[in-house]
């Protein structure tokens, strides 16, 4: 058998156990470089052509068919779950996208924003998930298309998404997000997806309550390496709240015709819910930093209560050491001390009468 030491040594040290990939990830964006999308394996998309009487939903529709929604007559929403070059491109062309939509849309690690144009409106942030397994804050960018009585949407995930309960919503006929213009559902979307952050921010907040009560039972590396790899998840959560304030703050400032104003109340709830969540992801990040010095005050309080043990044990034991030195001297024909039968045993009666006495003025003084 072809045994690897290496790959099992670097788990001896318990920092090896979260590895700088994390960091790579998080950090290593260059807005320079368009990294290139992998096709996606498997695309759903899900159309809902409601008013406010009936609906029609049309599950595993193909892109031909979402055409024909731009001219319904009624509000359309066309959810692409999973994305390929040639879809995203035919439906944006259909409705006069420009190709730096296109682009974005397609693009990876893309900075939340707003782009306003004059049929459409274009979004893009990302939604949160909390893997309870790595106790890391996935993203999945989602962009979202406002045009005349449509609401376009692109996932990169065909498999999970955070919207069930506003398809749940959809189908129940006379509701307001039935009886209004798709700007309305655009803000449906959006809330939806800072509603999640919460979510996101609570599990994040049950781990950093068990890595605290971890760091206050006593500190070590791993404890420490847990420290740093949640002020991480909170880097991910800062890149992408406060791009989303600046993306609703556009909606709220936009004089697009596309957006009713009626509805500007509805954005400005979604803008308060956001900042909130800033401020709560700021209180967290002054979590970590306080664990942080915790753990390293708990680390020089232990090291200082070694020291002071070293130094007591090295006092007591510093009388034997002279008297011993002493008795070891090679005089013994000038010291007729060390010729008498108790001579020993009084050396030795020092030895321990001595380090007691220390022991005791050290105890009366309170220095342990």
């Amino acid at each position: 058998m072809n045994l690897r030491p290496d790959k099992y040594l670097k788990f001896l040290n318990p920092v090896n156990l979260f590895p700088a990939k994390r960091t790579k990830q998080i950090l290593s964006v260059n807005p320079t470089i368009l990294p290139k999308r992998a096709e996606a394996q498997q695309v759903n998309i899900t159309v809902f052509d409601y008013n406010a009487e009936t609906i029609d939903i049309k599950s595993h529709a193909e892109i031909s068919e979402c055409l024909q929604y731009k001219t319904s007559g009624r509000n359309s929403w066309i959810n692409i779950d999973g994305l390929r070059k040639s879809d995203v491109e035919n439906v944006c062309n259909h409705f006069e996208v420009h190709p730096l939509v296109i682009e974005d849309i397609l693009s990876i690690n893309q900075r939340p924003k707003m782009d306003e144009a004059e049929n459409y409106i274009f979004c893009l942030l990302n939604m949160l998930y909390f893997n309870e397994t790595t106790f890391s804050v996935e993203q999945e960018q989602i962009s979202i298309l406002l045009a005349k009585d449509t609401v376009i949407s692109f996932q990169e995930d065909a498999t999970r998404d955070v919207f069930n309960q506003l398809r749940e919503k959809l189908k129940i006929p006379g509701t307001k997000l039935r009886q209004r213009t798709a700007d309305l559902l655009c803000y449906a979307l959006l809330d939806t997806i800072v509603d999640h952050y919460f979510l996101v921010m609570e599990k994040l907040g049950e781990r950093i309550e068990v890595v605290e009560e971890e760091v206050a039972r006593g500190s070590n590396p791993r404890a420490l390496a847990h420290v740093t790899q949640l002020r991480k998840e909170l880097i991910v959560l800062k890149r992408n709240f406060s791009p989303v304030r600046e993306l609703v703050n556009g909606m709220l400032r936009s004089d697009s015709a596309l957006l009713d104003d009626r509805h500007q109340k509805y954005y400005k709830d979604v803008y308060d819910h956001i900042v909130q969540a800033i401020d709560l992801t700021e209180n967290y990040r002054d979590v970590m930093v306080s664990l942080q010095d915790l753990h390293l005050n708990n680390t020089n309080l232990k090291l200082n209560e070694v020291m002071k043990v070293m130094a007591i044990v090295t006092c007591l034991l510093a009388p034997a050491t002279v008297i011993g030195g002493i008795f070891g001297m090679n005089f013994d024909e000038n010291v007729n001390f060390f010729h008498q039968r108790w001579g020993f045993y009084t050396a030795v009666a020092f030895m321990l009468i001595v380090p007691l006495g220390m022991l005791y003025i050290f105890r009366k003084r309170g220095w342990f």
